[in-house]
């Protein structure tokens, strides 16, 4: 079941890849959809309202880490209009603090893999994962939703 669900993780995020070339954009407005339906799977099994999966939660942080490390290069020079992007300018301002952040979600994600072994373990990394990495960064270089 982990290899299946890797499988299909690694296969979505090559075609991300191959996207990004054309179309830096649509990529990662892909890549993040993919960590936002994610993060949904892992919001139901900490909220109870799905049961806990350590394949799923495996496969979350897994998903992230890739995602992670992809990112940067999802936001080259020139991508900061069209597309109905909602990254706002401050990425390429603060390219350096943008990249920096990505990579504490990356390594953070790995770690959050290796920790997590049981419900209890999980709820405990999870809110503060999201929190410290996907909130800080939206709310500094992500347009906010009108």
């Amino acid at each position: 079941m982990t290899r299946i669900v890797l499988a299909a993780a690694a296969v979505a995020l090559a075609v991300t890849a191959v996207a990004a070339q054309s179309d830096p954009i649509a990529a990662r407005k892909a890549l993040m959809k993919s960590n936002g339906d994610q993060a949904k799977v892992g919001a139901a099994m900490a909220k109870g309202e799905a049961p806990f999966d350590l394949t799923k939660a495996q496969a979350i942080f897994a998903t992230f880490a890739d995602a992670a490390g992809k990112a940067p290069a999802l936001f080259p020079e020139g991508s900061q209009t069209g597309g109905k992007t909602e990254a706002l300018p401050a990425i390429w301002e603060n390219k350096a603090d943008f990249d920096a952040r990505l990579v504490k979600f990356g390594a953070d994600s790995k770690a959050a893999q290796s920790a997590v072994k049981d419900l209890d373990t999980f709820k405990a990394t999870w809110g503060g994962l999201l929190k410290n990495n996907c909130g800080g960064c939206h709310e500094k270089y992500r347009q906010k939703k009108s």
